[in-house]
């Protein structure tokens, strides 16, 4: 065997590996889902002796499944119209802008990507409960906009600087101004790397916990990760029914993003590289 082909068998079972440390989590789950309480506590690796569907039904019903998915989708769509908006002519601006300022600004957007959110929790909470939003869907979809803004901006710029300035130059002189050159030029030419945003925030926003559990304390406006809060008990939590709603949950974004995948891929090395 030579050295080539070695490496080759090594990287292989090292992604395999890999790829199965990160499936086994969802794995237990989707198995767990299906058995009774009695039976997770025993052993959580082995098949249920009877698979329980009526987990998924009792979790469906509990946790109020199609309001939360509505709240859900509502959450997602409008956070995400707001950072593509947002970011996009930020990013197109900041890139086609050589100034001090501009540089100065996108810099600023670069750092804040460093901030951990948790040192500036406190803080949101704080300011949102001053601007009396907290409890409400729009005012959590307008904090999603500000901290997922920044990342869509490096990403516009990024993949702005691909766009040949001749186009809008010769928009500019066919009569359009510039709100017609970024919505009828730009924004088309910017929809691989839209696509991008929209999957990665997609899946944060879905996905997210923290947010909901700081901002939302109204049973109506519950996520549906947040709405599991309903199935934990102080002394005794229905694990069954919490893995049935998480795999509900996920089974959306999952199936989104098996489809999508590949604008991912795409966008983040275009928009990255040339930046």
């Amino acid at each position: 065997m030579n050295i080539k082909r070695l490496i080759n068998v090594v990287l292989t079972l090292v992604v395999t590996m890999l790829a199965l440390l990160v499936l086994a989590p969802l794995v237990l789950a989707l198995i767990n889902s299906f058995k009774s309480n009695g039976e997770i506590y025993t052993n959580i690796l082995t098949l249920p002796d009877t698979w329980l569907i009526d987990n998924y039904v009792q979790a469906f019903v509990r946790t109020n499944y199609l309001r939360s998915l509505g709240n859900t989708v509502f959450l997602v769509v409008l956070s995400l119209t707001g950072i593509v908006l947002a970011a996009s002519m930020a990013g197109y601006k900041l890139a086609r802008t050589k100034t001090k300022l501009s540089k100065i600004l996108f810099t600023v957007f670069i750092l804040s990507m460093l901030i951990p959110f948790h040192s500036i929790m406190i803080g949101l909470v704080k300011v949102t409960n001053d601007l009396h939003v907290r409890n409400s869907l729009v005012g959590l979809a307008v904090i999603y906009v500000g901290i997922g803004s920044p990342m869509a901006v490096f990403l516009y710029h990024g993949f702005t600087k691909n766009i040949p300035r001749e186009i809008e130059e010769a928009a500019r002189i066919d009569g359009c101004g510039e709100l017609q050159v970024y919505t009828k030029i730009v924004f088309p030419m910017l929809r691989p790397i839209t696509a991008t945003i929209i999957i990665l925030n997609a899946l944060w926003i879905w996905n997210d916990f923290l947010l909901p559990l700081l901002m939302i304390s109204d049973k109506d406006k519950y996520t549906i990760l947040l709405s599991t809060k309903m199935l934990f008990g102080q002394y005794s939590s229905d694990w069954s029914k919490i893995l049935a709603i998480l795999i509900l949950a996920l089974l959306p974004v999952v199936i989104i993003y098996v489809i999508m995948q590949k604008h991912i891929i795409k966008g983040v090395s275009d928009g990255a590289i040339k930046s």
